[in-house]
């Protein structure tokens, strides 16, 4: 099974994509996670909200295509009062619409949620979550840049909530 990870955002989009095993009945195999790929949508600040939705939404088909992922784990949108709230979550609108045109089944987790599953405490930090990716995909080095961690740790999530 292939999980695409993603933490919303209008200028950056993370992003993670993970292969797990199944074990019986589609539980999840001990150890059975890899990292395929990781990285960053960015959306060009010098254009239109119009222009860098459609922007987002074709990278974001590439990455579709290319990996075919079976299901998606998003990030849920924690509210904070700023200037880019509501294109931060139209962003994640134009996220959500272009995984259902392609009929992949969303799972969405607030910030609490993914701390939890991968720590054990809602309230931990951000070194703590990294350190989680790591050590479930068995990686030598954090991945980069921090949007492409946070995004992993969303498709762990997705995987360990299954």
């Amino acid at each position: 099974m292939v999980i695409l990870g993603i933490d919303p955002g209008l200028a950056r989009v993370g992003y993670g994509v993970i292969e797990v095993a199944e074990g019986p009945q589609g539980r999840p195999a001990g150890g059975s996670q890899r990292l395929l790929d990781c990285g960053m949508i960015r959306s060009d600040p010098g254009r239109s909200e119009g222009d860098r939705m459609v922007e987002i939404a074709s990278d974001l088909r590439q990455l579709i295509r290319a990996w075919r992922p079976d299901l998606a784990a998003v990030e849920k949108f924690f509210f904070y009062r700023s200037s880019t709230t509501i294109a931060v979550v139209q962003a994640r609108g134009v996220l959500i619409m272009t995984l259902a045109r392609f009929r992949i089944p969303v799972v969405e987790f607030p910030p609490m949620q993914i701390k939890q599953a991968l720590t054990g405490d809602g309230h931990a930090d951000k070194e703590m979550v990294l350190d989680a990716v790591m050590r479930e995909l068995e990686l030598e080095h954090p991945p980069r840049p921090d949007d492409a961690a946070d995004a992993l740790a969303v498709a762990l999530t997705g995987w360990f909530q299954r």
